[in-house]
């Protein structure tokens, strides 16, 4: 076992990977963020309601989950190593005091939490290599440092070069009149897209990006239906 990521369900050559990189929000008992402890049940912490999809989505025949094991706030696995943001001195307006790091402190998280939980998922991909890999994250209604609108989207699909299983995931997901779809939206794949930048389109893995708006996945229900449309959706697209 490790701290940095887990798996659900059992990983087929052929089958599906669902990824979470911001699955969780725990914080290890030894390191201190500095910040209010009530902020780790917020956005800026964790992806909220995606560990209980993934868990939902894992237990359907031929698809696993791997998750992260932290907090996003103590190890943002969706960045280079080399990005600023891994170990972020603030979000969405919150200081991070407790990730002023020194060289040596920052390459210590690193060793401790990044970079084991991408040569965890390497290994998986190399054990058994998925026909299909669903990146799932989840975004807020709207930002607290934004002065912008809402964000209309019930569901972004994100991916950068490779576009082949997004394209085929945004014709079904649109075939619903009650969903808002958002092509790129809310961020841009071609600007954040690490993981499934160095997992799936260096290996030539077909990939989706899948951004569910929080307010939809918050509850038991929520996460429910999500966790059945997706695993329709994964079955017509090819997964």
């Amino acid at each position: 076992m490790t701290e940095a990521f887990r798996v659900l369900g059992t990983p087929q050559p052929g089958g599906v990977l669902v990824v979470s990189d911001h699955a969780s929000n725990h914080v290890p008992a030894d390191i201190d963020l500095g910040i209010d402890p009530a902020l780790l049940h917020q956005h800026i912490a964790v992806d909220i309601g995606v560990a209980e999809v993934g868990a939902l989505l894992a237990r359907e025949p031929g698809i696993a989950a791997f998750q992260g094991g932290v907090s996003r706030l103590v190890c943002d696995f969706n960045r280079d190593a080399d990005a600023p943001a891994v170990i972020p001195l603030a979000s969405d307006g919150h200081a991070i005091p407790g990730n002023a790091l020194d060289h040596a402190g920052h390459q210590a998280r690193l060793a401790r939490f990044f970079h084991p939980y991408h040569a965890g998922l390497a290994a998986l991909l190399d054990r058994a290599p998925p026909r299909l890999i669903v990146s799932l994250h989840s975004f807020t209604p709207m930002l607290a440092s934004e002065q912008a609108a809402p964000r209309p989207w019930h569901v972004g699909v994100l991916y950068n070069r490779d576009d082949r299983a997004s394209r085929a995931a945004l014709a079904w997901l649109r075939q619903d009149s009650a969903l808002c779809v958002g092509d790129q939206q809310p961020y841009s794949g071609v600007l954040l897209n690490a993981t499934m930048n160095r997992h799936a389109e260096a290996r030539g893995i077909a990939y989706v990006g899948i951004e569910l708006r929080q307010d939809q996945i918050g509850d038991a229900a929520g996460q429910r239906v999500w966790a059945e449309r997706l695993t329709r959706m994964i079955a017509a697209i090819g997964g």
